[in-house]
């Protein structure tokens, strides 16, 4: 574990695109401050990272950048979703609150401690989530300015066997598992999505996890800004858990590029 000096990372893409791919939870690292406060040992913790990260999304997404016709935006957390979760709400509206994981975990996903009974979030969310959150927001009032849009495509993964902590867990396990608003999924950018991980295996919704990122000062208000989740099963392009890349990342990264290029048109 290592001091990372900056959490996360905008990397541009064409200036016409109004694609953002938002991927949070792809890193391991966790700066030696923030591990103080965890009560794991250095094993544990590294059980604990394999099962938690999304391996191999942040490759997935550069490729898929790569390939893509007109090049998306790329915004990368470059921390452990460990260190805090910029997903999540950081307030009682979080339902993962429920098992010790809301914007800062004090649960592992085994519903064992990782951090004493007690801790105080509120340092990590004012120096991690919430600057994160203010750049997310940034990066999406940049593409509606500069196209009238904004279209967030979170990448995600998941284990291919439910974890203790999933609140949702008894539900189907799709290759790929979609995750929607009904405010922000319009049906067009619903039906992109299918057509293009077709290739990938079975393709579901909201099972078994459910809603899409927006920053919330475009919540519920801004339509132009539209939102997908994509959650990929993580035996379909890798060992589990936290084991390397396999064959099947390729073909789900083309599968990105072409739904991105679906929705910059």
């Amino acid at each position: 574990m290592t001091d990372v000096p900056q959490s996360f990372e905008l990397l541009p893409g064409a200036g016409d695109s109004p694609v953002i791919l938002h991927v949070p939870h792809s890193a391991r690292e966790i700066p030696a401050e923030v591990r103080a406060g965890m009560v794991l040992d250095d094993a544990e913790l590294e059980r604990e990272l394999d099962h938690i990260t999304d391996a191999h999304t942040a490759a997935i997404a550069e490729a898929a950048a790569s390939a893509a016709s007109v090049t998306p935006w790329r915004f990368v957390n470059r921390l452990s979703r460990l260190v805090v979760d910029p997903e999540r709400f950081p307030d009682e509206r979080e339902e993962m609150l429920a098992v010790g994981m809301g914007a800062v975990y004090t649960r592992t996903t085994h519903k064992e401690a990782l951090r004493a009974d007690g801790f105080d979030p509120e340092p990590l969310i004012e120096r991690y989530f919430r600057p994160y959150a203010r750049a997310m927001t940034e990066a999406v009032a940049d593409r509606l300015a500069a196209t009238g849009r904004a279209v967030i495509i979170d990448v995600h993964s998941y284990p291919s066997a439910p974890l203790p902590y999933e609140l949702h867990g008894d539900g189907p396990r799709p290759a790929v598992c979609l995750g929607t608003d009904s405010f922000h999924t319009p049906p067009p950018l619903l039906d992109a999505a299918r057509e293009a991980f077709a290739a990938c295996g079975e393709t579901g919704l909201d099972s078994p996890f459910a809603g899409t990122y927006v920053p919330l000062e475009f919540y519920g208000k801004r339509s132009e800004v539209t939102a997908l989740m994509v959650e990929i099963r993580r035996d379909t392009y890798m060992t589990e858990p936290g084991g390397p890349a396999g064959p099947g990342l390729t073909g789900l990264a083309a599968a990105l590029a072409a739904l991105v290029d679906a929705v910059s048109r």
